[in-house]
């Protein structure tokens, strides 16, 4: 798997993983757990994770659908 997001918004969140199923391509949000050991105050950053074999194909949907700003390298 391979790291494309790192951000705290849920529905940035929500919107890729929303991309992806619908592309067919297998996601993670990493870290989701970690809202417990910090009081659910969202200050910790989720990590949204990807098939490593179909990156370039899930950040070209996520640049489509004007997220290029919050890519990872």
């Amino acid at each position: 798997m391979i790291e494309l997001i790192r951000t705290n918004d849920a529905v940035l969140l929500s919107f890729a993983e929303s991309l992806m199923k619908e592309a067919g391509i297998h996601c993670l949000i990493a870290d989701q757990g970690m809202s417990i050991l910090e009081g659910s105050l969202g200050m910790l950053p989720r990590r949204f994770l990807v098939e490593s074999d179909r990156e370039d194909e899930a950040r070209r949907i996520l640049k489509d659908a004007g997220l290029a700003a919050e890519l990872r390298g």
